[in-house]
């Protein structure tokens, strides 16, 4: 996946042509990155491969429903806001929806203004989140604002584009990066004629936050794919 750096990326997932395409060219005027799905399936499988910063999720698609790919979301400890799109109004459906683990719900018709409003929200709520967490896995703890990783209690040497690496891994936590992805958002390349410095990088990581490196719990390999980061 390819963006544009500094701009919110947001998948939409939506089967109906007409408002993919009236979401998609406002939201892109509004200087989000948007991709599209217009099924079940495909919206969950791309949903867990990320990273995204907001996903618009339809509850009627072709090949399951918007309940189904929230679910299995958030069954991936993926934490990605979801904000849920519907023709229905039922109070019965909107419990459901938040219950799954869906950030807000919004009824069709609804004025483009408030879904921009409600997005806004949810990216503002994330990115406070992410600013001032600490984070903690197994014996490792990492501290964000003061570039400090520590198991048990120790610190842990980690050079700085390691630690950034780590940072982005924890950050989208859950989600499925593929090397190209990690070598644009953590070293700035567009592209590159190999992609092996990422593998040694994660390598250098597992030696120093896995229990047993060669049989990595946090940092795991996507064959044929990247990498994810899992807390269980």
């Amino acid at each position: 996946m390819t963006v544009t750096a500094g701009r919110k990326r947001v998948l939409l997932i939506e089967d109906e042509a007409g408002l993919v395409l009236t979401l998609g060219d406002r939201l892109r005027a509004e200087g989000f990155d948007v991709s599209v799905a217009s099924n079940a399936p495909e919206g969950a499988e791309r949903a867990t491969r990320g990273p995204w910063d907001l996903i618009l999720l339809d509850v009627m698609l072709p090949g399951g429903s918007g309940f189904d790919v929230c679910r299995d979301v958030r069954q991936r400890g993926i934490s990605t806001p979801i904000v849920m799109l519907t023709a229905r109004g039922q109070v019965v459906d909107r419990v459901i929806g938040l219950k799954l683990g869906a950030d807000d719900y919004l009824t069709k018709p609804f004025e483009m203004i408030e879904l921009l409003a409600r997005i806004e929200v949810q990216l503002r709520r994330t990115s406070s989140s992410q600013a001032a967490t600490a984070y903690r896995f197994g014996e490792v703890a990492v501290d964000i604002r003061r570039a400090e990783v520590t198991r048990n209690g120790t610190p842990v040497n980690v050079s700085a584009r390691e630690f950034l690496l780590l940072k982005y891994f924890l950050e989208h936590r859950g989600a499925t990066l593929t090397r190209d992805e990690l070598l644009n958002d953590v070293w700035g390349y567009r592209s590159m004629p190999s992609t092996r410095t990422v593998d040694v990088h994660v390598a250098w990581l597992r030696q120093k936050i896995e229990p047993n490196p060669k049989r990595p719990q946090f940092l795991l390999t996507v064959h044929g794919l990247g990498y994810k980061f899992t807390v269980t």
